[in-house]
């Protein structure tokens, strides 16, 4: 974004005067900026009409009183096109175009957007096709239907690539506090990234919310991302759809095991990004930020008072991997002696009705409790009854506000959730919010809220330590072939990896270059459509003599030619037989169009599919990366010495890996993907046992 685009972008978002240009759509959008309270000039523009929203009209933007900061633009797509080239000849500072008929609809509409682009100048734009934006803050709009939602001077900012999905969130009953909320629409000329970046910088923009359908410059995103980081933003991240990798490597196991949705999740774990899986998330997150801050750790003090909701909150905790640290015996003796005889003193507490309500008591229970959790963020379960039901309201008040007082004290995150989202009611969650307690519906929405926010603190500080390195570029080629294997192992050893020692012969030769290698072996059959050869019954293991070996040749020429004749071939591999592993592993670098390179590791073999136990990274991506991804596995346990077995050095496997990557990256003008299946891993080393290299073919 231009420095011209930039002051353009926030004359848009606070505006001193709004030109609305159109008819109904228009009219309606001047009653959206007058209930918001917009006390800037409002100007309508309709050649063919008198008033809009009982406003009179200029005949034309030329008629105008000067260039206008804002202007919400309802007009067909020709038209829209050529009211956008007059505005930026006036000098205006940016235009929601609210108007549909672009790139959206077919070729005839990407012209018209790409005529719109080349309009737009330096101005800042937001759409076509899109609802437009709101700022609470400054009490301005540009929407063309109602909405809701409050501002007590800070709060969220969310950006939306949908814009039904905007207006849905104004209007939900959640008391998030918003600052900003902009609908995006086809992001001609300003992008999701474009407003991370502007928003970050805003004093009162607490967090950011986004509601991504795709991206269009991942690299941009990061910087921005990383930028809201650095300034203390957590963005918040509500990412829809999910679509596997190319078509063009579906012989590859990678293609199952990581998409383009894990390519997304490695750039948020990159950039500091914090992923949520549905909208009502999506706000309790970023209420829980907004409200109560980011905790510093997973530790969390809970009460209750109910032994139901405390064991909802330690089910879910473990779960998510949030942790309510248990008291040690003093501690367990010491809240014993404060509560009646009936409660158990745990963590999560339930402190019992025969206190509730009572805050000299209860009080005192939070404030220790907390203290001995050593807690860093702390929550309280209340469902409050229903309006009309509710003379014991004042009851669960004494403790909220008893509970508010003890967090505020140990200056701690915290928050009080009702455990159905609609039992705590818009009166209270204010009341809350006044004391900085977020108000947060729903046991598991909760929870998740605060372990999402304490991994970013934990992804903040890692990340202001050691900053990723930019993204490798993206190969724009597309045509690949695939390559031997046994010349893929030659790259292999090029690259930096053990391969078992062979041999290609005719089948003829198999049992001499066997005893040459010496047994037990392997023996496998090479050609051009035999990818994966277990499955085309091309590959045969512990053959222990050369009449073994030649009988393995006869019996795979036949499945061969049973399964698919026209891959029959007389060339074989021979080797040694690698001993048994520790664990086995796949490991895959691969080209992504729009992420560039990407690292996947998982449990390999035959699990590699079955279990779907894998973790991508872009890259470059540290020896220390490699080594976190590798500890998130499910086969980490067989890394570690499983039952006894040898544990690998999981630290010295993750930096040969990461030179492997860093190796297979300095050759990607060509190399496609490697991909290693599997992956011997063994207590000092691995070998290499079966490989699948993809080449980008000649131009």
């Amino acid at each position: 974004m231009t420095p011209a685009r930039r002051a353009n972008l926030t004359r848009l978002l606070s505006p001193r005067h709004i030109a609305f240009v159109g008819g109904r759509d228009a009219e309606v959008a001047i009653g959206e900026a007058e209930r918001r309270g917009f006390r800037g000039a409002i100007w309508a523009v309709n050649p063919r009409r008198d008033a809009l929203g009982g406003h009179p009209c200029f005949r034309s933007l030329a008629d105008l009183p000067e260039a206008p900061d804002a202007v919400f633009l309802a007009v067909p797509a020709p038209a829209a096109v050529e009211a956008v080239a007059e505005l930026a000849r006036m000098g205006a500072g940016g235009i929601v175009c609210y108007t549909a008929g672009f790139r959206e609809a077919g070729a005839t509409g990407a012209e018209l957007e790409r005529r719109l682009i080349e309009a737009t100048g330096d101005m800042a734009l937001i759409g076509p096709n899109c609802y437009g934006m709101i700022n609470y803050l400054d009490g301005a709009a540009l929407w063309p239907f109602a909405h809701g939602g409050t501002c007590p001077g800070w709060g969220a900012a969310i950006i939306t690539q949908s814009g039904m999905l905007s207006s849905d969130i104004t209007m939900a009953q959640r008391s998030l506090p918003l600052t900003h909320m902009i609908s995006g629409g086809n992001q001609s000329v300003l992008t999701i990234e474009d407003f991370i970046d502007h928003l970050a910088d805003h004093p009162a923009v607490r967090a950011i919310g986004v509601h991504i359908e795709g991206l269009r410059d991942v690299r941009s995103f990061e910087a921005a991302c990383l930028k809201a980081l650095d300034r203390g933003v957590p963005v918040v991240a509500l990412k829809t759809g999910s679509s596997r990798i190319g078509a063009r490597l579906t012989v590859s196991h990678t293609g199952s095991l990581s998409g383009a949705d894990d390519l997304h999740n490695a750039l948020f774990d990159r950039s500091g990004v914090i992923r949520v899986k549905n909208p009502s998330e999506l706000l309790e997150t970023l209420k829980f930020i907004c409200v109560s801050g980011a905790p510093a750790g997973p530790r969390v003090a809970g009460f209750t008072c109910s032994g139901g909701g405390a064991t909802m909150l330690a089910d879910h905790a473990e779960i998510i991997g949030l942790d309510f640290p248990a008291f040690d015996a003093p501690a367990q003796a010491e809240l014993a002696g404060m509560l009646p005889p009936i409660a158990t003193v745990s963590n999560p507490l339930d402190y019992t009705t025969p206190i509730w309500g009572q805050p000299g008591i209860t009080g005192p229970v939070f404030e220790r409790a907390i203290a001995l959790a050593k807690a860093d963020a702390a929550v309280l379960v209340q469902d409050y009854p229903a309006a009309g039901l509710d003379e014991s309201k004042v009851y669960y008040l004494n403790d909220a506000f008893a509970f508010c007082a003890a967090a505020r004290r140990h200056g701690i995150p915290a928050a009080i959730c009702a455990t159905l989202p609609e039992n705590l009611d818009a009166e209270t969650r204010d009341m809350l919010i006044a004391r900085a307690v977020a108000p947060m519906q729903g046991i598991d929405e909760t929870l998740n809220a605060i372990a999402a926010a304490a991994r970013w603190s934990a992804m903040r500080a890692r990340l202001s330590a050691d900053r990723p390195q930019p993204l490798l570029p993206a190969v724009p080629r597309n045509d690949v072939r695939m390559i031997e294997e046994a010349e893929g192992k030659q790259w292999l050893s090029a690259l930096g990896l053990a391969v078992p020692e062979g041999r290609v012969v005719a089948g003829e030769a198999a049992p001499i270059a066997a005893a040459e290698v010496g047994f037990p072996v392997v023996l496998k059959m090479m050609g051009p459509r035999l990818a994966h050869k277990s499955e085309a019954g091309a590959v045969a293991v512990g053959l222990v003599d050369a009449a073994g070996v030649a009988r393995a040749v006869a019996d795979m020429r036949a499945a061969v030619a049973a399964r698919d004749p026209a891959a029959l071939t007389d060339r074989f591999l021979v080797e040694e037989m690698a001993e048994r592993p520790v664990a086995e592993l796949i490991l895959s670098v691969r080209s992504d169009p729009q992420f560039g390179l990407a690292l996947t590791l998982g449990s390999g073999g035959v699990l590699a599919e079955l279990i779907g136990d894998s973790a991508t990274l872009l890259l470059p991506a540290t020896a220390f990366e490699v080594e976190s991804a590798l500890r998130g596995l499910k086969v980490a346990h067989l890394l570690g010495g499983y039952r006894g077995a040898k544990a690998v050095d999981i630290a010295g496997l993750a930096a040969r890996i990461a030179g492997f990557a860093e190796a297979v990256a300095a050759r990607a003008d060509v190399l496609a993907e490697v991909e290693i299946n599997p992956l011997f891993v063994y207590d000092k080393g691995g070998v290499a046992v079966d490989v699948l290299i993809h080449e980008w073919a000649a131009t």
